[in-house]
């Protein structure tokens, strides 16, 4: 059995994660140091200042994601036909959030944090997914989930950082929330510096994989022609996994749900913002190792695990009456989460080739987003029509069945590797 010419495998093949895989989970750790100190202090500002409700937070964040993952497909596929020149539009995205974000502390209505969120999440449209189809182009398809697993840890780690120096801040200077929003701008050009001067492109000058390199002048970059934009042109297993994948999404309501429920059983400013930095640690916690696990024991029983423990916690959050449930629950949570965020997608680029990566993480990113606005209104309206048991209930049963039909009718097939 030869191996795929398009992906040559050393023998053995590296313990240690590529450069550019590192250096891109350094870029993601500042830019979440930059987003996560601005976006707990969102439902805290919508509460209090803005006197808005959980209706106004679902609206936002589910319009903020759904605007990020409608332009993710189009600069996935667009990577793609620029033969894998993915980093331009990850430096274009970084820079556009980290403009947007800080101005968040300027805004004076609720409509302004929308308008303000959803460019922030352009940004974000323009760099996932051909960020993660870097990740993928750099690293041996057997470490995928390490690869991902890892990126995710640093990301998380960001958001313990950005969530600390918030809380730090607040209580031991005289800054006001706007003052600190605005700082985040700060880290955020960290980031962006990171990546533009610290990732060299894969595929970056080089011809078809398929052509020899000819003597003399380096020729233009040559443009690839994926397969036609089409649903169907997506393999059965693939369509199946991003069906039932935008079902969970109706249950994945916004984390900063998590922080509105604290608020409204009286928990103060600070201690919301240490929960949030103690949630995130806990995933950064365990995303590298469960990426691992993905890599040894399949994609698939890290995600049912991930998707059955998000049933377990949301179900257990519509029971919390108090502060000290709270944390328990949001800790158990976060180590679940952690362990199954490499796995959702490492499944991705299990599914893709070397010329389509940018393309089918477009495909996952737009399939959650189609789901966002009426997952975040949906759960939002529960909440402020219902109560916010009803609401966390709702989440837990969907996700259930999400899991159920991932395990039944969706199961990841692990993509076999080329002989060592």
């Amino acid at each position: 059995m030869n191996k795929p010419a398009e992906e040559p495998q050393e023998n053995p093949p590296p313990k240690n994660l590529p450069r550019t895989v590192i250096v891109l989970g350094l870029v993601s750790f500042f830019n979440d140091f930059a987003s996560d100190i601005v976006i707990p202090l969102i439902p805290i500002l919508l509460a209090t200042v803005l006197a808005a409700g959980p209706v106004a937070l679902g609206l936002i964040e589910g319009v903020a994601d759904a605007v990020a993952s409608l332009i993710k497909l189009w600069s996935g596929r667009h990577s793609d036909l620029m033969s894998g020149r993915r980093k331009g539009l990850a430096v274009a995205g970084y820079t556009l959030s980290n403009i947007a974000r800080p101005l968040l502390g300027l805004a004076g209505s609720w409509p302004v944090i929308l308008v303000l969120r959803s460019i922030d999440r352009v940004g974000k449209g323009l760099r996932s997914a051909p960020r993660d189809a870097l990740v993928a182009d750099a690293t041996p398809p057997g470490m995928h989930g390490y690869a991902f697993g890892y990126h995710r840890a640093m990301d998380n780690g960001g958001a313990v950082a950005g969530s600390l120096a918030a809380a730090a801040v607040l209580t031991w200077s005289g800054l006001s929330l706007t003052d600190v929003i605005l700082w985040s701008a700060v880290p955020g050009f960290v980031s962006v510096l990171l990546l533009g001067v610290g990732v060299e492109e894969e595929n970056k000058g080089k011809p078809a994989p398929d052509h020899a390199a000819a003597p003399g002048p380096a020729p233009a970059p040559t443009l690839i022609t994926p397969p036609p934009l089409r649903w169907s042109v997506l393999s059965l297993p693939m369509r199946r996994y991003l069906l039932v994948l935008m079902l969970f999404t109706f249950a994945r309501a916004s984390e900063t749900f998590i922080l509105l429920l604290g608020h409204q059983l009286g928990v103060g400013t600070v201690e919301l913002l240490l929960l949030w930095a103690a949630l995130n640690l806990c995933k950064a916690a365990t995303s590298t190792w469960g990426g691992r696990l993905a890599d040894s024991l399949g994609r698939g029983a890290l995600m049912l695990l991930g998707w059955t423990t998000f049933a377990v916690s949301f179900l257990m959050l519509g029971t919390v009456e108090h502060s000290v449930g709270l944390w328990s629950v949001s800790i158990f949570y976060g180590l679940c989460a952690g362990m199954s965020e490499g796995a959702e997608r490492a499944i991705i680029s299990d599914y893709a080739g070397p010329r389509d990566r940018g393309t089918a993480f477009g495909w996952y990113h737009l399939m959650v987003g189609i789901a966002a606005i009426p997952a975040g209104l949906l759960f939002g309206s529960i909440w402020q029509f219902q109560s916010a048991a009803m609401a966390f209930f709702f989440a837990g049963s969907l996700a259930a069945l999400s899991a159920l039909l991932l395990r039944m009718w969706a199961w990841p097939v692990r993509k076999p590797q080329p002989i060592r």
